[in-house]
């Protein structure tokens, strides 16, 4: 029997089918993550295995962002219209050929070292491609979870970020630094192919997905709506500190603190796993309480102070003391932390609002807004540091977070939602 309308139910067949879809949604982010995440935090090898500016290595960092950002909805519109395991199989095989590509033809070799176009080339080939996974795995979870627990499997979603940049930050300066950038793209396409291969086993569509507690008018696009676009451009702001820590915490720990590949290593992989952590919690605290948007809005408020007292830090933190070497890792650290914590809630609240029948798009459309912000970030960064050095850097990030949250808009009342069976 089909579902009642303004009902949400479980999926009647197979109910606990969606954490093995859960985990494939979740691979298929992490196997991506760890290439985005995992060569920034190679920064300092990267600039010099390819002979970089720091201008040059935000050009390679940013050609991801902006692969990701044009791809995003177009890929998230055709999984609306051919489904989640199509999407994700073609994107994940695509993203492993073009690190294939970059092993073997992209690789700098004794006697061989290829310029930065073509660098950033082929990162922007890996955003083309990889644009698919979030919004795909996202229709994917939002399809067999009822709202009581999207927010949790949509955190537990998108902590494969982290976690996957954990990953990423562990392997790919490790592999790089014994063996050049051929093998550590070799094994980033390895990861991806894996992925590809749960989404295949496991991706299906339920014999009857749940409602979606929110439903726009018959046929209102997000693309239509307002209110989408407000929380969409909400996203794209509070993201930039995310991606600030992202590109530039291996450089600034590395130039301004002192620190070492070990220790700028150990300080990525801690941010990310902080940040996954964290991502678990707020969404399952946020289903409970069914405050989504407040949460937000105090994610913008701790973003702004956190990020201002690193400006503050490293205006006036003695150059050499101890203490304000390891001051200025803690911050960055809990700074970047904060500012990765609150995705999984955000993506949430967005495909709720635009309903079932457009998760697809909305989510599409939201990371456009977040990897513009991966685009931009890593290029006005460096003009930033060039015009008032760090301090500069991280006083604009804050303005950002700062500018996210009118856009968050007016928490509505908090309400309690139903909790899914097993839940």
């Amino acid at each position: 029997m089909p579902a009642q309308a303004g009902a949400d139910p479980a999926p009647a067949a197979g109910a606990s089918h969606r954490w093995r879809v859960l985990a494939a949604g979740f691979a298929a982010n992490a196997a991506f993550s760890a290439a985005i995440s995992g060569v920034p935090a190679a920064a300092v090898l990267l600039r010099e295995a390819y002979a970089l500016s720091t201008s040059g290595l935000g050009i390679a960092v940013a050609a991801v962002g902006l692969g990701i950002a044009l791809s995003e909805l177009p890929w998230g519109m055709l999984a609306d219209r051919l489904g989640d395991r199509r999407v994700l199989l073609w994107g994940l095989g695509l993203t492993a050929a073009v690190l294939a590509w970059l092993a073997l033809f992209v690789s700098p070799q004794e006697g061989h070292r290829p310029a930065l176009a073509w660098l950033a080339t082929g990162m922007a080939l890996i955003g083309l491609a990889g644009g698919s996974v979030n919004g795909a795995s996202g229709r994917a979870v939002m399809t067999w979870f009822t709202d009581g627990e999207r927010g949790l499997a949509m955190s537990i979603r998108q902590t494969a970020l982290p976690a996957g940049g954990a990953l990423g930050a562990l392997v790919v300066p490790a592999v790089a630094a014994q063996a050049g950038f051929r093998a550590a793209y070799a094994v980033l396409a390895a990861a991806c192919l894996v992925a590809a291969a749960a989404c295949w086993r496991w991706l299906r569509v339920p014999a009857e997905p749940p409602v979606a507690v929110v439903r726009p008018a018959a046929g209102a696009s997000p693309l239509a709506r307002w209110p989408i676009w407000r929380l969409v451009l909400a996203i794209g702001a509070l993201c930039v500190a995310q991606i600030a820590v992202l590109s530039f915490l291996a450089v600034f720990l590395h130039d301004v603190a002192g620190f070492g590949m070990a220790w700028t290593s150990a300080a990525m992989v801690a941010y990310q796993v902080g940040a996954g952590a964290l991502r678990v919690g707020s969404g399952a605290w946020t289903d409970r309480h069914g405050n989504r948007p407040a949460f937000l809005q105090r994610s913008c408020l701790a973003v702004a102070v956190l990020f201002g007292l690193l400006a503050v830090l490293s205006a006036w933190a003695p150059h050499g003391d101890a203490a304000a070497r390891w001051a200025l890792l803690g911050t960055i650290v809990l700074g970047g932390i904060v500012a990765s914590g609150w995705h999984g809630v955000a993506f949430t609240e967005l495909a709720v609002r635009a309903g079932l029948q457009h998760v697809g798009t909305a989510l599409g459309l939201g990371n456009t807004f977040a990897f513009s912000a991966y685009f931009l970030t890593p290029l006005f960064t460096p003009v930033a540091i060039a015009l008032g050095g760090w301090p500069a850097a991280w006083a604009l990030v804050a303005a950002f977070a700062l500018l996210a949250r009118p856009l968050f808009g007016r928490p509505p009342p908090a309400r309690p939602v139903p909790r899914g069976p097993g839940g």
